[in-house]
């Protein structure tokens, strides 16, 4: 039987929405704040030739490089204030998360509750400024050395601290209206910025691929083969990331003086893909590396196993999709074994008095978890791999223009779902607060009769 709360959402509709004069100030804000992002993304460093930095990256569309432009929204590529993005902040948290569960007085602060998680996101904070610096002064010490130095106007001293400081501030910004938008907006303020810079650029390439389907070069069936394919992949992840296996929780009666209490039943819900967008994100970064290193440091002498790991590790390549999957599988574990503890949610249900019908509380309750989320981790890496995995066989095999990576519709679609889920919540709360208000003027008005 379906909740209130989604009997509510079934009967939304635009009357409901347009008396939501707080959700519409919110949406509001989230849509101004986006529309600054996207300004900002063509503000270019002073002393930088943005042409020269095109060209290198059309060299290095498949390396690490690419990557990071398109999750910028082609911000990299026009060399822009936020041309690091909000990437530097991805990389602290993902940090930060990992170390709270290995050092103990960070899984401490963890534990605290509120002034706990405001304690690691200024460590995130400080962590994010020191990441920025080191990226920003790598990107211009190579643009000072990269086409004989061709890339900038007047390279020195004075043009490093210039691009480090616009760089380094340009993130901060953007972590600064990420958090606006989290407390102020709709939605996840720093995942929608990354969702802004994905779809920026999603309107050129599906115009590119029309226009190569209307002069003939493709044909109009494969086309819309793509597009069937394209919305078939689309729903497929929209499936696998609302799909979640349901463990049922009961909690024992308990009788005090001549009242009964407890004997609740409810579930514990775990998803099946409990790492989330990280595993090919570090797969991605992890395997582009040698190859962004060879196209960026071409016509000088590379190490031999440099050059063999460009070579073979190439967009395409065999041993590129064996390691791909492989990596992703690997962080697939890695990241579920980090962010859920079977042992100490099985002790944590055993001290509120819950317990799982048919497995002992304690080790056996921690043993059935671990089977649970093995089995839900095998085929999370499953899906992340055929995912991630199809558009690298369109590209290098079918020769596909149009690449839009599996990395990026995994956060697309989940991003999409977050949101419009907080925006029900909204609605939905929106609508218990008329029901209250309703109730409350009723009983004054019987009480003014009486």
């Amino acid at each position: 039987m379906a909740s209130a709360a989604e009997q509510l959402a079934a009967n939304f509709n635009v009357g409901s929405f347009a008396k939501a004069t707080e959700l519409k100030k919110r949406i509001w804000f989230t849509l101004g704040a986006l529309i600054v992002y996207r300004l900002g993304t063509y503000i270019p460093v002073p002393g930088v030739d943005a042409t020269v930095m095109g060209q290198l990256l059309a060299q290095n569309q498949g390396g690490i490089l690419g990557m990071f432009n398109m999750f910028t929204g082609g911000a990299l590529g026009r060399m822009t204030v936020f041309a690091l993005n909000i990437m530097p902040y991805i990389s602290a948290s993902i940090i930060v998360q990992l170390m709270s569960t290995a050092l103990p007085a960070l899984e401490a602060l963890k534990k605290e509750g509120e002034q706990g998680r405001k304690k690691l996101n200024e460590y995130t904070r400080y962590l994010t400024v020191i990441i920025a610096i080191v990226q920003a002064y790598s990107i211009a010490f190579g643009l000072e050395n990269v086409h004989d130095g061709t890339a900038v106007v007047n390279p020195g001293p004075l043009f490093l601290i210039t691009c480090v400081t616009a760089l380094v501030g340009g993130t901060m910004f953007l972590m600064w209206l990420g958090e606006q938008i989290t407390s102020r907006g709709v939605g996840n303020g720093i995942s929608l910025i990354i969702f802004t810079g994905i779809v920026a650029n999603l309107p050129q390439a599906l115009a590119s691929l029309f226009q190569l389907g209307y002069t003939g070069a493709l044909s109009p069936f494969f086309v819309l083969l793509f597009l069937v394919l394209a919305i078939g992949t689309i729903m497929f992840i929209v499936f696998m990331e609302q799909a979640q296996r349901r463990v049922v929780i009961q909690y024992p009666k308990r009788q005090v003086g001549q009242r009964m209490f407890g004997g609740d039943t409810t579930h514990m819900p775990l998803k099946v893909n409990t790492a989330g967008v990280i595993p090919p994100i570090f797969a991605s970064s992890v395997l582009l590396l040698p190859v962004t290193l060879q196209g960026i440091m071409s016509g000088k002498n590379l190490p031999g196993w440099l050059s063999f790991l460009g070579q073979e590790l190439g967009q395409g390549q065999p041993l590129y999709m064996l390691f791909y999957a492989a990596m992703i599988v690997f962080f697939s574990y890695f990241y579920a074994a980090v962010t859920f503890n079977p042992a100490e949610t099985a002790d944590n249900l055993r001290k509120q008095g819950g317990f799982i019908p048919g497995v002992r509380p304690g080790a056996s309750t921690a043993t059935y978890f671990d089977r649970i989320l093995t089995r839900l981790t095998t085929i999370g890496a499953a899906y992340m791999v055929a995912v991630c995995l199809l558009p690298q066989i369109l590209v290098s095999h079918y020769n596909v223009p149009f690449y839009f990576g599996g990395t990026s519709l995994i956060i697309i679609v989940s991003v999409t779902i977050d949101t419009v889920t907080q925006i029900q919540s909204h609605l939905v709360a929106h609508q218990y607060q008329g029901l209250m208000r309703k109730g409350r003027s009723g009983r004054k008005q019987r009480i003014i009769r009486r």
